[in-house]
Protein backbone atom coordinates (compact mmCIF):
# COMPACT_ATOMS: atom_id res chain seq x y z
CA UNK A 1 0.00 0.00 0.00
CA UNK A 2 0.77 3.51 -0.65
CA UNK A 3 1.14 6.25 2.64
CA UNK A 4 -2.57 7.16 1.45
CA UNK A 5 -4.02 3.54 1.45
CA UNK A 6 -2.28 3.18 4.65
CA UNK A 7 -3.44 6.15 6.26
CA UNK A 8 -7.12 5.61 6.05
CA UNK A 9 -6.89 2.91 8.25
CA UNK A 10 -5.51 5.32 11.29
CA UNK A 11 -7.98 6.82 13.62
CA UNK A 12 -6.77 10.16 13.37
CA UNK A 13 -7.48 9.95 9.14
CA UNK A 14 -10.83 10.96 10.32
CA UNK A 15 -9.68 14.47 11.75
CA UNK A 16 -7.13 15.34 9.64
CA UNK A 17 -6.22 13.00 6.82
CA UNK A 18 -3.42 15.14 4.92
CA UNK A 19 -1.45 15.09 8.89
CA UNK A 20 -1.99 11.54 8.88
CA UNK A 21 -0.61 11.19 5.30
CA UNK A 22 2.26 13.11 6.30
CA UNK A 23 3.03 11.21 8.78
CA UNK A 24 2.53 7.53 7.79
CA UNK A 25 5.03 8.90 4.36
CA UNK A 26 7.27 9.58 6.87
CA UNK A 27 7.09 5.83 8.63
CA UNK A 28 7.34 4.60 5.17
CA UNK A 29 10.63 6.50 4.76
CA UNK A 30 12.18 5.02 8.29
CA UNK A 31 11.18 1.09 6.97
CA UNK A 32 13.27 1.55 3.31
CA UNK A 33 16.08 2.44 5.71
CA UNK A 34 15.94 -0.50 7.49
CA UNK A 35 14.71 -2.87 4.83
CA UNK A 36 11.88 -4.65 6.33
CA UNK A 37 11.33 -8.02 4.99
CA UNK A 38 8.16 -9.92 3.86
CA UNK A 39 7.22 -12.86 6.56
CA UNK A 40 9.32 -10.65 9.24
CA UNK A 41 8.07 -11.17 13.12
CA UNK A 42 8.43 -7.58 14.32
CA UNK A 43 8.59 -7.04 18.02
CA UNK A 44 7.76 -2.77 18.37
CA UNK A 45 8.74 -0.86 21.45
CA UNK A 46 6.53 2.19 21.98
CA UNK A 47 3.83 1.44 19.57
CA UNK A 48 1.84 4.22 20.66
CA UNK A 49 -1.91 4.71 17.92
CA UNK A 50 0.16 2.80 15.64
CA UNK A 51 1.33 5.14 13.06
CA UNK A 52 4.65 2.71 12.42
CA UNK A 53 2.97 -0.26 13.62
CA UNK A 54 0.59 -0.03 10.21
CA UNK A 55 3.37 0.58 7.95
CA UNK A 56 5.31 -2.64 9.60
CA UNK A 57 2.20 -4.82 9.23
CA UNK A 58 2.14 -4.16 5.29
CA UNK A 59 5.26 -4.82 5.08
CA UNK A 60 5.51 -8.00 6.91
CA UNK A 61 2.55 -8.91 4.20
CA UNK A 62 0.34 -11.76 5.23
CA UNK A 63 2.93 -14.35 6.46
CA UNK A 64 3.97 -11.74 8.85
CA UNK A 65 3.00 -10.73 11.95
CA UNK A 66 3.65 -7.37 14.34
CA UNK A 67 3.90 -7.30 18.07
CA UNK A 68 2.90 -3.77 19.23
CA UNK A 69 3.27 -2.77 23.24
CA UNK A 70 3.50 -0.01 24.89
CA UNK A 71 3.17 1.23 28.62
CA UNK A 72 0.65 3.47 27.82
CA UNK A 73 -3.05 2.84 29.11
CA UNK A 74 -5.68 2.12 26.39
CA UNK A 75 -7.39 5.68 27.44
CA UNK A 76 -4.10 7.52 26.62
CA UNK A 77 -3.83 10.43 24.07
CA UNK A 78 -6.23 13.39 22.51
CA UNK A 79 -8.08 14.08 20.63
CA UNK A 80 -7.29 10.20 19.92
CA UNK A 81 -6.70 7.22 22.54
CA UNK A 82 -4.20 5.05 21.87
CA UNK A 83 -6.17 2.41 22.60
CA UNK A 84 -9.35 4.04 19.68
CA UNK A 85 -6.47 3.86 17.60
CA UNK A 86 -5.91 0.37 17.79
CA UNK A 87 -9.44 -0.93 17.37
CA UNK A 88 -9.58 0.81 13.89
CA UNK A 89 -6.05 -0.64 12.56
CA UNK A 90 -7.01 -3.98 14.20
CA UNK A 91 -10.89 -3.92 12.33
CA UNK A 92 -9.02 -2.87 9.23
CA UNK A 93 -7.17 -5.44 6.34
CA UNK A 94 -3.87 -5.53 8.33
CA UNK A 95 -5.43 -6.31 11.28
CA UNK A 96 -5.02 -10.47 11.24
CA UNK A 97 -1.16 -9.68 11.20
CA UNK A 98 -1.29 -7.66 14.22
CA UNK A 99 -1.37 -7.92 17.80
CA UNK A 100 -1.15 -4.29 20.15
CA UNK A 101 -0.65 -4.85 23.84
CA UNK A 102 -1.23 -1.93 26.21
CA UNK A 103 0.16 -1.24 29.92
CA UNK A 104 2.90 -3.63 28.84
CA UNK A 105 6.45 -3.45 30.38
CA UNK A 106 9.43 -5.34 28.06
CA UNK A 107 11.39 -5.19 31.06
CA UNK A 108 8.62 -7.02 33.36
CA UNK A 109 5.94 -8.86 30.91
CA UNK A 110 6.11 -11.49 28.62
CA UNK A 111 6.20 -10.33 25.39
CA UNK A 112 7.25 -13.79 23.53
CA UNK A 113 11.21 -14.02 21.73
CA UNK A 114 12.32 -14.93 18.24
CA UNK A 115 11.64 -11.79 16.70
CA UNK A 116 13.31 -11.15 13.48
CA UNK A 117 13.29 -7.33 14.12
CA UNK A 118 13.19 -5.42 17.03
CA UNK A 119 11.52 -1.75 16.42
CA UNK A 120 11.70 1.55 18.56
CA UNK A 121 10.46 4.25 16.35
CA UNK A 122 10.61 7.76 17.79
CA UNK A 123 9.89 6.50 21.69
CA UNK A 124 13.01 6.54 23.46
CA UNK A 125 12.63 10.58 24.67
CA UNK A 126 9.67 9.47 26.13
CA UNK A 127 11.63 7.04 28.44
CA UNK A 128 11.77 7.72 32.31
CA UNK A 129 15.52 8.15 32.01
CA UNK A 130 18.60 6.98 29.65
CA UNK A 131 19.05 4.22 31.98
CA UNK A 132 15.69 2.71 31.51
CA UNK A 133 16.26 3.09 27.68
CA UNK A 134 19.93 1.35 28.16
CA UNK A 135 18.20 -1.37 30.24
CA UNK A 136 15.49 -2.14 27.37
CA UNK A 137 18.00 -1.82 25.01
CA UNK A 138 19.77 -5.01 26.69
CA UNK A 139 16.56 -7.01 27.12
CA UNK A 140 15.64 -6.48 23.51
CA UNK A 141 18.62 -8.32 22.84
CA UNK A 142 17.29 -11.64 23.95
CA UNK A 143 14.35 -11.15 21.85
CA UNK A 144 15.26 -10.41 18.60
CA UNK A 145 18.13 -10.50 16.21
CA UNK A 146 17.70 -7.04 14.61
CA UNK A 147 17.06 -3.84 15.90
CA UNK A 148 15.56 -0.78 13.97
CA UNK A 149 15.77 2.28 15.56
CA UNK A 150 15.11 5.99 15.10
CA UNK A 151 14.56 9.13 16.74
CA UNK A 152 15.28 12.67 16.34
CA UNK A 153 18.37 14.31 16.86
CA UNK A 154 18.81 17.25 19.23
CA UNK A 155 21.45 19.00 17.49
CA UNK A 156 20.04 21.34 14.71
CA UNK A 157 21.40 21.48 11.09
CA UNK A 158 20.07 24.93 10.20
CA UNK A 159 18.61 28.03 12.47
CA UNK A 160 14.90 27.93 11.97
CA UNK A 161 15.04 24.14 13.68
CA UNK A 162 16.07 25.75 16.92
CA UNK A 163 12.33 26.52 18.49
CA UNK A 164 11.86 22.78 18.26
CA UNK A 165 14.89 22.37 20.32
CA UNK A 166 13.94 24.49 22.84
CA UNK A 167 10.39 23.08 22.98
CA UNK A 168 12.20 19.67 23.84
CA UNK A 169 14.36 21.57 26.48
CA UNK A 170 11.40 22.95 27.92
CA UNK A 171 9.55 19.90 28.36
CA UNK A 172 12.89 17.77 29.76
CA UNK A 173 11.40 16.00 31.89
CA UNK A 174 8.15 16.81 32.27
CA UNK A 175 6.64 13.48 33.14
CA UNK A 176 5.28 14.87 36.44
CA UNK A 177 2.78 17.17 34.67
CA UNK A 178 1.70 14.98 31.42
CA UNK A 179 4.84 15.65 29.14
CA UNK A 180 6.03 12.95 26.85
CA UNK A 181 9.69 14.05 26.91
CA UNK A 182 11.68 12.62 29.39
CA UNK A 183 15.43 11.85 28.79
CA UNK A 184 16.35 13.34 25.33
CA UNK A 185 19.39 11.79 24.28
CA UNK A 186 21.85 13.05 21.49
CA UNK A 187 22.84 10.73 18.57
CA UNK A 188 26.49 10.25 20.51
CA UNK A 189 24.83 9.18 23.50
CA UNK A 190 22.69 7.29 22.15
CA UNK A 191 25.07 5.22 19.90
CA UNK A 192 27.34 4.54 22.80
CA UNK A 193 23.82 3.34 25.26
CA UNK A 194 23.63 0.69 21.87
CA UNK A 195 27.33 -0.45 22.20
CA UNK A 196 27.24 -0.87 25.45
CA UNK A 197 24.15 -2.65 25.83
CA UNK A 198 25.69 -5.51 23.36
CA UNK A 199 24.29 -4.29 20.01
CA UNK A 200 26.98 -3.56 17.06
CA UNK A 201 25.39 -0.43 14.85
CA UNK A 202 25.02 -1.78 10.80
CA UNK A 203 24.32 1.37 9.46
CA UNK A 204 23.05 5.00 10.18
CA UNK A 205 20.97 7.11 8.13
CA UNK A 206 19.74 10.61 8.21
CA UNK A 207 15.87 11.02 7.81
CA UNK A 208 13.67 14.08 6.08
CA UNK A 209 11.97 15.29 8.46
CA UNK A 210 10.98 18.37 6.21
CA UNK A 211 7.11 17.91 6.00
CA UNK A 212 6.42 16.53 9.85
CA UNK A 213 4.15 19.07 11.87
CA UNK A 214 5.83 17.68 14.98
CA UNK A 215 7.84 20.89 15.61
CA UNK A 216 4.73 22.88 15.69
CA UNK A 217 2.77 20.49 18.22
CA UNK A 218 6.19 20.17 20.79
CA UNK A 219 5.76 23.77 20.64
CA UNK A 220 2.26 24.25 21.24
CA UNK A 221 2.77 21.78 24.54
CA UNK A 222 5.94 23.44 25.55
CA UNK A 223 4.15 26.74 25.60
CA UNK A 224 0.56 25.35 27.37
CA UNK A 225 2.77 23.16 29.84
CA UNK A 226 6.53 23.78 30.46
CA UNK A 227 7.75 25.45 33.36
CA UNK A 228 8.65 28.98 33.08
CA UNK A 229 13.01 29.12 32.42
CA UNK A 230 15.20 30.40 29.62
CA UNK A 231 14.02 27.51 27.31
CA UNK A 232 10.35 28.64 27.20
CA UNK A 233 11.09 32.64 27.15
CA UNK A 234 13.85 32.10 24.00
CA UNK A 235 10.93 29.65 22.44
CA UNK A 236 8.45 32.50 22.65
CA UNK A 237 10.79 34.96 21.26
CA UNK A 238 11.77 32.31 18.29
CA UNK A 239 8.94 30.70 17.18
CA UNK A 240 6.12 31.20 14.07
CA UNK A 241 2.72 30.64 15.31
CA UNK A 242 2.59 27.37 12.95
CA UNK A 243 5.15 26.10 9.98
CA UNK A 244 8.15 25.26 12.27
CA UNK A 245 10.90 23.41 10.78
CA UNK A 246 11.31 20.22 12.77
CA UNK A 247 14.74 18.99 13.99
CA UNK A 248 16.46 16.14 12.12
CA UNK A 249 16.30 12.52 12.63
CA UNK A 250 18.28 9.41 11.87
CA UNK A 251 17.48 5.88 11.52
CA UNK A 252 19.70 2.86 12.27
CA UNK A 253 19.66 -0.76 12.22
CA UNK A 254 21.74 -3.11 14.70
CA UNK A 255 22.74 -6.54 15.08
Amino acid sequence: MNAQEIARHMAAWAADPDVQVTQTGYRLDLAETWQIPEGARVLEIGCGQGDMTAVLADLVGPNGTVVGIDVAPPDYGTPVTVGQSARRLLDGPLGDRIEMRYETDVLADDVGTGYDLVVLAHCSWYFASADLLERTLKKVRELGSRLCFAEWDPEPARPDQVPHLLAVLAQDRMAETGGNIRAPLTRATLLAALGRAGWQVEQVTDVDTGALQDADWEIFMALQQAPEGLAKDLLRQTARERGNVPLPAYALTAR
